[in-house]
């Protein structure tokens, strides 16, 4: 469920629990675009047959792909109204803890950790999980760096 908040109430937000998104597949489909966009066709993501007998039992998602899920995520998890300009502004903080297989489904959970002011808006920290159903350990832990402009 999206939380959706005021511009003026930005500041309040610190410490916020967004929850958790929904479940989302990792499909193969989705691994080889992502490999095509980013030159990146290692056989561990991109050869299921040969992945099959690979360190991980299968082909596996790029670490960058399922980071960049955080986009998707993100605006699944919130919103703040009365904005002209949202931007992705970076991380300060990733760790790529557990590979997540090709069918796997992944979701992610996420905390304002703070709001500042910056020139013309404000910028979110984000502390983000992401989690591999039915896994014991994370795929990915983030501190994303949001900021929206009125």
């Amino acid at each position: 469920m999206t939380t959706t908040a005021a511009y003026s109430d930005a500041l309040s937000l610190a410490g916020t629990d967004l929850g958790v998104t929904d479940w989302l597949e990792i499909t193969q489909d989705r691994v080889n675009l992502f490999a095509d966009a980013v030159d990146d066709h290692q056989w561990i993501h991109v050869d299921p047959a040969r992945a099959a007998d690979g360190p991980f039992g299968g082909a596996i998602a790029h670490g960058f792909l399922s980071l960049s899920l955080a986009t998707k995520f993100w605006t699944d998890l919130f919103d703040l109204e009365g904005v002209t300009t949202k931007v992705n502004y970076g991380l300060d903080k990733v760790r790529f803890v557990s590979p997540v297989k090709v069918g796997a489904r992944v979701r992610m959970s996420a905390v304002i950790a703070e709001v500042t002011e910056v020139p013309g808006g404000y910028q979110f920290t984000v502390d983000q999980v992401f989690e591999i159903e039915g896994g014991s350990k994370p795929a990915v832990v983030a501190r994303g760096l949001y900021r929206f402009y009125a």
